[in-house]
């Protein structure tokens, strides 16, 4: 926790004095909570954080059910789709070579459209729960999920997740 109140702070550009006052507490405090000396109430951490202009969020973390295409090869279908912070799902990425098999040495620039379609595109069909929860922002893959080609029986698993998603049906 002493690392999310220091980072949120230097992201600010405020100093400990300027948050320990509009948070309601004193530097030695914000010093103490920032080095792990002290641990903030749930609410101390709230105002802590709302001076620094943000705020605790709390994100579902999926789930994944293991399935198989119509060969045996398995694949993971999550139970909701990961939320990533921007800053992960617009990131540059090397994909692990069990997924990106033919060049793991290339660097994918999510930000970039067509690149993102194509890195999901293999991350579907051939990550695991913990590439697909690295790499795949749920909001942008509902944007690609039409253009995407993906192999039937894997569409088909994962069209649940997108109709409930969307809240409409998806193809």
């Amino acid at each position: 926790m002493s690392g999310l109140i220091a980072e949120a702070r230097r992201a600010s550009g405020l100093s400990q004095e300027q948050v320990a006052r509009m948070a309601g507490t004193s530097r030695p405090n914000v010093s103490a909570y920032e080095r792990g000396h002290r641990s903030p109430t749930l609410d101390t951490l709230e105002r802590l954080l709302a001076a620094n202009g943000q705020r605790l969020l709390a994100v579902p973390i999926p789930s994944f059910e293991q399935r198989q295409d119509r060969r045996g090869k398995p694949f993971f279908v999550p139970h909701q789709l990961p939320q990533l912070p921007p800053s992960a799902a617009m990131a540059q990425v090397h994909l692990p070579m069990h997924v990106n098999w033919s060049n793991p040495e290339q660097i994918w620039d999510l930000s970039n459209r067509s690149q993102r379609l194509l890195a999901y595109q293999m991350l579907i069909a051939e990550g695991g729960p913990d590439d697909i929860s690295t790499f795949v922002d749920g909001s942008l893959l509902i944007d690609l999920w039409q253009e995407m080609f993906v192999p039937e029986d894997i569409r088909a698993a994962w069209q649940p997740i997108m109709i409930k998603a969307l809240g409409r049906e998806a193809t």
